[in-house]
């Protein structure tokens, strides 16, 4: 990846591999913004925890975290999330539960929306800011 150039494109197998003309992310300066994923096991791109909320917004964050790590950031370096509930009345407090497990705070912002996601419950995009590189 060439930091400087206007934007860069991410991929690592370690996510599920976009389905369609698409990048996982791409960093733009300091800032990395992902494609919105959902809840695929990245080797079999089977749905993880159908009908469970709280398992496939694991499961998205665990994708997420995965192609941070190729953009040089991790979850810690989140400041927006963007997500879709399939059913934000049912599946808003499975969704919610999981962020302890993934931010401390102060919490990224955060906008849920909801949306016709078809077989899954939860979908989600995030912008991160990478922290400068350290100099030797």
């Amino acid at each position: 990846m060439d930091p400087d150039s206007a934007a860069v494109s991410v991929t690592t197998s370690a996510a599920p591999a976009p389905r369609g003309h698409y990048s996982q992310a791409r960093i733009a300066g300091d800032l990395v913004f992902t494609a919105g994923l959902g809840p695929l096991d990245p080797e079999t791109r089977e749905i993880v925890g159908p009908g469970d909320a709280a398992e496939q917004t694991r499961q998205v964050f665990r994708n997420l975290s995965a192609i941070l790590a190729e953009a040089g950031c991790g979850l810690a370096d989140v400041v927006k999330v963007t997500a879709f509930l399939q059913n934000a009345d049912r599946d808003w407090d499975g969704y919610d539960s999981v962020f302890p497990e993934f931010f401390t705070p102060p919490y990224p912002a955060r906008l849920t929306a909801g949306a016709d996601l078809g077989e899954i419950l939860v979908e989600i995009e995030v912008i991160a800011h990478r922290p400068a590189p350290t100099r030797s």
